[in-house]
C-alpha cells in the first residue's frame, strides 16, 4: 500500500509538471488584454479589443451595448485594425451602479479606458447616444487618444426641440412619456423603439431584430431611464463647434430617431466635416446598409 501510494504521488507530480511546463512554454493563446476595465472603483466596463492594427474605437447607442457592433468587429479586423468597443456603464455587460449616467461620466470613463489601452492614433465614432458622448468626449479632451471622430445616427446637436433649435422628433414632453413608460412597462418601450428602429417593416430582418432584442434586455432599467434624461436635457451646440478633427457623419434618410435634420445640423456646426446620407436606412444603418456603412467607414479612415 505505501509504495502504491508513493507511485500515485510521483504520477501526480510528473503529470503537473508536463502541464505546467506545456502551459508556460507555447504562445500565449490570447491577446492578454482585459476584458473588464475598472474606471472607478467598484465600476469596471466591458470592452471588446480584437484585432491588431490602427485602433478604432466603437461605442454603442442606447440602450444598446458594445455587441451591437458584431459585423463591424468582423469586418474591420479583417482588414487589419484593432478594433475596440466600449460598453458604457448600466449597459450590456459592464458595470450597473447607482448614480449619475451623464455625458460627462460617459466621456471620463472612455478616458480612462483609453489611457489604459495607451491609444494613440485612433479614429472614435459612435452611435445615436454614443455618438453624442463621441462628441462630449472630443471636445473635453481636446481630441485626447484620436485623431479621427465618426458619427452614426447621432443624438446631436440636441436630441428634443428647443425654442432656438426645431428640429429632430422630439419634445421634452415626449421623453418624460418615455421615461414613464420604461419606470412602467419597459418591454412595451423596447417594442415601440424596436418598431421605430429600421427604415420601414423589412429593411431589417426579424434575425437582427431578435438579436439586437437581446442586447437591449440587458441594460439596467435604471441606466436606461437616466440615460433618457441625459438625451432629453444635453446641448451639445457648444461642444461642436470646439472641435477640429476630421468627423464623418453617417446617417440614415429615414431615421425616425435621430432625424435627418440633425445631421444637417452637426454637419453645419462643425469645422471638418463629411456628411454621407444612407438612403435605404432609418435609425438601424449599422446593419441596414452595412456594406455601404462599412466601406464609407474604411474610406474615411484610410484618407
Amino acid at each position: 500500500m505505501k509504495n502504491l501510494t508513493s507511485t500515485i504521488g510521483l504520477l501526480i507530480t510528473l503529470l503537473t509538471s508536463v502541464i505546467a511546463y506545456g502551459q508556460t512554454n507555447r504562445p500565449a493563446a490570447a491577446y492578454g488584454r482585459e476584458e473588464y476595465i475598472e474606471v472607478e472603483k467598484n465600476v469596471k466596463l466591458h470592452v471588446t479589443d480584437l484585432g491588431e492594427g490602427q485602433p478604432l474605437i466603437l461605442i454603442h447607442g442606447w440602450p444598446l451595448s458594445d455587441a451591437m457592433y458584431e459585423y463591424q468587429y468582423a469586418y474591420f479586423v479583417e482588414k487589419g485594425f484593432r478594433v475596440i468597443g466600449i460598453t458604457l456603464r448600466g449597459f450590456g455587460l459592464s458595470d450597473k451602479p447607482g448614480g449619475k449616467y451623464n455625458y460627462d461620466v460617459f466621456a471620463d470613463d472612455i478616458k480612462v479606458i483609453l489611457d489604459k489601452l495607451n491609444i494613440k492614433n485612433a479614429t472614435i465614432g459612435g452611435f445615436s447616444m454614443g455618438g453624442a458622448t463621441v462628441i462630449h468626449y472630443v471636445a473635453k479632451y481636446n481630441g485626447a487618444h484620436v485623431s479621427k471622430m465618426a458619427l452614426f445616427g447621432a443624438a446631436a446637436p440636441i436630441w428634443t426641440k428647443r425654442t432656438d433649435f426645431n428640429f429632430g422628433l422630439w419634445t421634452k414632453e415626449d421623453v418624460d412619456g418615455l421615461i414613464k413608460l420604461n419606470n412602467t412597462d419597459r418591454p412595451q418601450l423596447l417594442t415601440n423603439f424596436g418598431q421605430i428602429f429600421p427604415a420601414n417593416q423589412t429593411s431589417v430582418a426579424p434575425g437582427y431584430g431578435a438579436w439586437l432584442g437581446t442586447i437591449q434586455a440587458q441594460a439596467s432599467p435604471y441606466a436606461m431611464a437616466e440615460g433618457l434624461k441625459t438625451l432629453r436635457d444635453t446641448d451639445l451646440r457648444a461642444d461642436l463647434k470646439k472641435i477640429q478633427l476630421p468627423t464623418l457623419i453617417l446617417h440614415g434618410r429615414s431615421d425616425k430617431i435621430c432625424s435627418y435634420d440633425l445631421a444637417e445640423q452637426m454637419n453645419k456646426l462643425l469645422k471638418n466635416a463629411k456628411l454621407v446620407p444612407l438612403e435605404k436606412s432609418g435609425h438601424a444603418l449599422f446593419i441596414e446598409e452595412m456594406e455601404k456603412f462599412n466601406s464609407e467607414l474604411l474610406s474615411f479612415i484610410k484618407q
